[in-house]
């Protein structure tokens, strides 16, 4: 803002002048404009959802689509059932045999559960070890057994991170998903800033092999560190608190309205830092997931 100075001549002129600059400012002071992130009403944090006493813990920023393992059978309904009021399931099943009996025993069990919202059929599944009609058949599945219960999966960029591309992946009529999961991560240590244009690009890629917006999954990055090697001799790093509203923010040009948004991860799996451990990215995502 340009200070004006008035001059004597013009001095009840610039004294009303004055104030009532200042109290346009002080007017935009206390009111702001809602932060561009994408809206949506469930956010989902993979890994290490549970304390060991059964407690839900990304609750406490926001979260509340459930990571639950259909592999603990055992325990996998029950803590489905436990949920806190207000949170759902996205149930793991990490299956692409195809439609088979333990297929289908696995999927059964949740059958008409008003806490379940779909299942992570797959993670970054490639076609040539994970053909496309046996996701058809366990989505098709799914479908007529479970109904209203969605399927997703993370799709795979089959190449570099500097340059994506997603042809000759999954498309909505040969896999039968409803919903696909986006994971640029664009803060690695071989760059010199992060690598945000990866966000509009994945996205532009899958929109081309006929993804439509209303079935795409943001995936934030919320990891860094540990064992994770990216594909030019770098690795990941754990975003600050900046970078994270930035990558909010450009999500949310591409896809403003996601089903649901997805942090990766609340818990660390290979010595890495992740959202868990990360009380400033955890204010970030209470912050958002406020908003919401």
């Amino acid at each position: 803002m340009i200070k004006v100075k008035p001059s004597v001549q013009l001095a009840l002129v610039g004294l009303a002048f004055i104030l009532a600059v200042a109290s346009c400012s002080a007017t935009r002071t206390h009111t702001t404009d809602p932060v561009p992130w994408p809206v949506t009403s469930l956010h989902y944090a993979s890994n290490g959802n549970f304390s060991q006493f059964g407690q839900y813990l990304p609750a406490a920023a926001g979260f509340n689509l459930a990571d639950v393992d259909s592999s603990a059978k055992s325990s996998a309904k029950t803590e489905l059932d436990s949920l806190p009021a207000g949170v759902r399931g996205l149930v793991w099943v990490g299956d692409c045999g195809g439609a088979t009996a333990a297929f289908k025993s696995a999927v059964d069990a949740f059958a008409g559960d008003p806490k379940l919202f779909g299942f992570y059929v797959m993670d970054e599944p490639i076609p040539s070890t994970c053909p496309a009609q046996n996701l058809l058949a366990e989505d098709n599945w799914i479908h007529a057994h479970v109904p209203g219960a969605k399927t997703f999966a993370i799709l795979e960029n089959l190449g570099p991170a500097a340059r994506p591309t997603f042809a000759g992946t999954y498309t909505p009529r040969d896999s039968g998903l409803d919903l696909i999961g986006l994971d640029p991560y664009p803060v690695r240590s071989e760059l010199h800033q992060p690598d945000y244009a990866e966000i509009a690009k994945y996205v532009r890629l899958v929109e081309g092999i006929g993804w439509p917006q209303s079935s795409i999954v943001p995936v934030y990055q919320t990891f860094g560190g540990g064992g994770y090697p990216d594909d030019a001799n770098g690795h990941w790093v754990l975003p600050t608190a900046a970078q994270e509203r930035q990558m909010l923010t450009l999500w949310a040009a591409v896809v403003p309205h996601p089903q649901f948004d997805y942090a990766y991860s609340w818990g660390s799996q290979r010595g890495d830092t992740a959202l868990s451990q990360s009380p400033a990215l955890q204010a970030v995502f209470a912050e958002k997931h406020k908003s919401s």
